[in-house]
């Protein structure tokens, strides 16, 4: 046997050991973007209002995190950390962007499983929710969409409990006066 023969099979064995490990984290991954894309890309779409935006958000949302999935795979609230990394992509967006909108000649379809309601009604709330602050947007998708009680919201959006309180019922008054009362008969 030549010299050294022992030590390259053992290097063999470890890129083994470490291709199964990739493989079964890649798995890991994968079950996890199964299970959490569909309500990422809501979301965004909620905080954004334009379905290409919502998925590019979504996908960085997805990379960051792949990026770190051997640390935050195990004991760490992969749903949570997700929102948490989707709203903090949604507030640089809207740094950068600093408020300008992209109109459109046709409305983006909208997507199975959608919210109830009639699809002028949605439409209506998605302009009522598009007229308030990104900051007290992402309080209502995450409190009301989401059903989120208000110390995870705040957590999420880095506030204060108060903080999500008062924003959340100044942004639902805000609504309210805009959508007038025949809104609230349909």
């Amino acid at each position: 046997m030549a010299p050294g023969g022992a030590g390259i099979r053992a290097l063999g064995g470890w890129g083994r050991a470490r291709r199964r490990a990739r493989t079964v984290r890649d798995e890991e991954f994968t079950a996890f973007v199964e299970s959490a894309g569909t309500r990422l890309r809501h979301n965004a779409y909620l905080m954004c209002r334009d379905w290409h935006l919502a998925q590019d958000l979504t996908q960085h949302t997805l990379a960051k995190m792949y990026s770190v999935w051997e640390r935050i795979r195990s004991g760490t609230n992969l749903d949570a950390y997700s929102r948490r990394v989707l709203m903090n992509l949604v507030f640089d967006q809207y740094r950068r962007r600093s408020g300008s909108e992209i109109v459109v000649a046709e409305l983006p379809d909208q997507p199975d499983g959608a919210a109830g309601g009639t699809p002028e009604l949605r439409m209506d709330l998605a302009d009522a929710l598009a007229s308030l602050a990104v900051e007290d947007r992402a309080i209502l998708v995450l409190r009301h969409a989401e059903d989120h009680s208000v110390e995870t919201v705040a957590a999420i959006v880095g506030v204060s409990v108060s903080a999500v309180k008062m924003r959340n019922a100044r942004a639902l008054g805000r609504i309210r006066a805009l959508l007038g009362e025949d809104f609230l008969a349909r």
